[in-house]
């Protein structure tokens, strides 16, 4: 690029700042694609900015000085670009951070050169990306074509209902697959996973076989570092694929591995049957003579008298959470089971010892008038003693329990045997420091802990505890939970999501996909999310809403504050990532907050908690202020209730009676606003709507007191779309795009 130009020259006195500029900036602007007469990729001089934090009289001050170059792409901000003199060094000084933070600009970027060297920073964390000589940029190329290309701006999803049938090798093309609509949970029709065991979370087993499907092959390998329950490595299993599940908590990886341990059923039923005829033969000494048998197998439960619980509990150790009789049942009937000589039928009878638990203690009290109850740790999130609790006979809980676990491994015996189950992989690890080779996985999909919500640990210690599965101070380190034991703060929580999802970018393949499921009202996790995933590498492919297929005691105690449901965020990892631009917002986005409020509360005749929350979130993610709406609405529970009415019977937030829409943005922004989300959104479906859908799906968004007509949003849409294929629309490859 530079091969005539004569680098002397900038020891010149008279080779200066507009000598940089001219010489050497725009040279490389041009060669990566910006220039000052193309909208798509534009090159923006002398940007004069409005102080957002000054004002003189009732109005803002203008910034006298501008930054030299500000690159947009479609009225979007890549990056800001400052040229100095030679003399000067290119050292973070806060003024061109200061033009990139701006609400006027938001650019990913900030850069500076002073025709010796370029430096290029990242905004979001201030942090040195890139660093070269001007004479070796053709080293350095590649990098910068990597951050600061308009190719790496730009994308197209495709969302799908349907799961295309390429099966084959030379058929299936990972980077063609599309999004999947959101899925009808199918949540008790697989015996696999329904009734063989309690745990806090459990993603619904037909949606996560309908994403391994869409997005690997048979024979593929998928990973869960967060496993949890399990329904990815066994969907995966199910479907032909290999799968390594990893959780930090050894109670999961304890319940997966028994369950799909080969074993002949009918022998797990002929030693239980030996172990009943035992049991009831001694169990009238136990009720008589309870204090001999706690002391004759004290070391059966040993570790559950060691097994501290933490603050939220109403005991101290685990033992407390039973009764001496229920202490002396279990002991005796785990020793009886530990006789078993067969080590898969004896994993087989613990996981079915395992699940009694739920239903056997002192924490366990009734729901309903014909039987049904539940443990404090399930229904409450913590350990809570039962003021009456619900006492069961141990034999009924564990045969109910048993014939669960039988029918489980009955559903799946096709696919456990010894030459198949070699392709599954579950053990104990550390989901920020994964033990696998880079770029082996073919697909991850996640279910990572939510936040403060559970502490998966400290409420697996009665488990943890009865099955002698070692949890040290180390494991409650690396849990990625907020609060909990160690009282655990939002960056700490923050921090490890973060790292895991870097060692999940280093492990998967290129052109191959990840699945992230989360659910939290908070947008600053959503925001980390998308921030380190993009930072790593990935590509933003989009968001899909999906219900879960459960309602949590917390939701139905709390419906107006707790977040059900979740939303799957995609990602690709490809070689030439393509980013998330921010929009044009200006410093204040309360008027954007609400109307994004009363645009769901207008769509859906009254906007639950989820809409409201969903509609935000997805809106972040599209325009990218999800930065600013996790600074300034972590909580939306105080900006409801202030401005809004909640209806319990129906669970929605509406307008106020005899209140008007509140929000003042002109009609016009509003139009903009909706338009610019639709149309995007619609393309990366590829699915471009016509005239009459647009109107249809944006004009109930706009019921602030001047609803407008066909014209009014003819004249906004044909401002920043143009007509292709007949009468549909998408935006347009020239003009200018800013939301704002």
């Amino acid at each position: 690029m530079f091969s005539h130009f004569n680098f002397e020259l900038l020891n010149s006195p008279q080779f200066k700042e507009d000598s940089v500029r001219e010489a050497l900036i725009m040279p490389v602007l041009s060669r990566l694609g910006y220039s000052h007469s193309n909208p798509e990729a534009q090159i923006v001089g002398e940007k004069h900015l409005v102080n957002p934090f000054f004002k003189s009289g009732s109005k803002q001050r203008k910034i006298e000085q501008y930054p030299d170059y500000l690159l947009q792409i479609e009225g979007l901000s890549v990056c800001v670009l400052d040229a100095k003199s030679p003399k000067e060094k290119c050292e973070d000084d806060g003024q061109v951070y200061g033009y990139a933070i701006h609400p006027e600009v938001r650019s990913k970027y900030f850069a500076m050169c002073n025709g010796k060297e370029f430096v290029l920073w990242e905004t979001s964390t201030s942090s040195q990306v890139l660093s070269f000589n001007l004479t070796e940029i053709e080293q350095y190329w590649e990098l910068l074509t990597k951050y600061l290309s308009p190719a790496n701006f730009q994308k197209s999803v495709t969302i799908t209902s349907k799961i295309e049938d390429q099966i084959a090798t030379s058929t299936f093309d990972y980077m063609s697959r599309g999004l999947l609509k959101e899925i009808k949970v199918e949540k008790q029709s697989a015996k696999r996973h329904f009734g063989v065991h309690g745990y806090f979370t459990k993603q619904a087993w037909n949606v996560v076989n309908r994403y391994i499907q869409n997005f690997s092959k048979p024979g593929d390998l998928v990973l869960d570092p967060f496993v949890g329950s399990g329904v990815t490595a066994i969907e995966s299993m199910m479907l032909d694929r290999k799968a390594i599940g990893i959780d930090l908590n050894p109670l999961p990886v304890f319940i997966i591995q028994s369950l799909v341990a080969p074993v002949d059923t009918g022998k797990v039923w002929e030693e239980y049957l030996t172990i009943k005829v035992k049991f009831e033969k001694e169990h009238p000494k136990i009720l008589s003579d309870t204090q001999q048998y706690l002391s004759k197998y004290q070391d059966e439960y040993k570790n559950l008298r060691a097994t501290k619980l933490d603050k939220t509990a109403d005991v101290e150790t685990a033992d407390k959470l039973f009764s001496d009789i229920q202490i002396a049942e279990l002991a005796f009937f785990k020793h009886l089971i530990k006789k078993v000589k067969d080590k898969n039928v004896k994993s087989s009878l613990l996981l079915a010892f395992s699940s009694s638990l739920n239903k056997h203690n002192l924490t366990f009290h009734y729901t309903t008038t014909d039987g049904g109850g539940d443990s404090s740790a399930f229904r409450y999130y913590r350990y809570r003693l039962a003021p009456k609790p619900g006492f069961n006979s141990l034999m009924k809980i564990y045969e109910t329990k048993l014939k669960k676990v039988i029918a489980a491994k009955q559903e799946i015996a096709a696919k456990i045997n010894p030459k198949t189950i070699g392709n599954l992989d579950i053990h104990k690890g550390d989901a920020t420091k994964l033990e696998i080779e880079d770029e082996t996985i073919d697909y991850i999909y996640t279910d990572p802990p939510y936040g403060s919500k559970i502490s998966y640990l400290d409420l697996s210690a009665m488990w943890n505890g009865w099955l002698d599965l070692p949890v040290t101070n180390q494991d409650f380190q690396k849990e990625a939970i907020e609060g909990g034991s160690l009282d655990k703060s939002k960056e700490s929580y923050s921090d490890l999501i973060a790292k895991s999802i870097t060692e999940m970018y280093r492990v998967l393949k290129y052109d191959r996909w990840m699945s992230f499921v989360f659910a939290h009202k908070d947008p600053h996790y959503w925001h980390i999310i998308v921030e380190t995933a993009e930072k790593c590498g990935f590509e933003y492919a989009g968001a899909v809403k999906q219900a879960n297929g459960q309602t949590s005691f917390k939701k139905r105690q709390n419906p107006f504050t707790v977040i059900a449901g979740q939303l799957i965020i995609n990602f690709k990892k490809v070689r030439s990532p393509k980013n998330i631009l921010k929009a044009n917002l200006g410093s204040d986005i309360s008027g954007l907050v609400i109307e994004t409020i009363e645009g769901a509360i207008a769509k859906h005749h009254g906007a639950t908690l989820e809409d409201i929350n969903d509609s935000l979130v997805m809106q972040g993610l599209e325009l990218g202020f999800l930065d600013i709406l996790s600074k300034q609405y972590s909580d939306l529970t105080p900006i409801l209730t202030a401005n809004f009415d909640y209806d319990l019977s129906v669970q929605k937030y509406f307008i106020r009676k005899e209140s008007k829409f509140k929000t003042h943005i002109p009609l016009e922004m509003r139009i903009n606003y909706y338009l610019i989300s639709l149309l995007r959104r619609r393309e990366r479906e590829n699915n471009l709507p016509t005239f009459d859908e647009i109107t249809w799906e944006i004009i109930p968004l706009l019921k602030n007191g001047i609803t407008p007509d066909n014209q009014d949003v003819l004249k906004v849409l044909e401002d920043i779309a143009e007509r292709v294929e007949d009468d549909r629309w998408k935006i347009k490859t020239t003009g200018n795009q800013s939301l704002f």
